[in-house]
């Protein structure tokens, strides 16, 4: 069995307030879970309204179709307009970690 997650920190275009930010994040979230079947959330910077941590876990057998659906993941939140992606933090854990 294979783990890995992603970790985004974005900055947030124009945004003035929490619920604008609300609005921006929650459909990236959502398309994630949706079209990935990852577990995604906003896990930071919750009280800043420019700035999200969006981070997401991935369950897998195969450690191939584990990073192909991380590389899926990372490239459909880099290509978000609204969104700037500041970085990504990629891990993976093993039967062996």
């Amino acid at each position: 069995m294979y783990v890995g997650t992603l970790s985004f920190d974005l900055l947030l275009g124009d945004v003035h307030s929490l619920k604008e930010k609300r609005s921006v994040v929650r459909p990236i979230v959502a398309e994630l879970q949706r079209k990935y079947a990852v577990s995604a959330a906003e896990v930071d910077h919750v009280d800043l309204h420019r700035r999200a941590v969006v981070g997401l876990a991935v369950v897998s057998g195969d450690v191939a179709h584990l990073t192909d659906v991380l590389d899926r993941c990372e490239r459909l939140v880099a290509g978000r307009p609204e969104v700037e992606l500041l970085s990504v933090r990629r891990r993976l854990h093993g039967d062996d970690d």
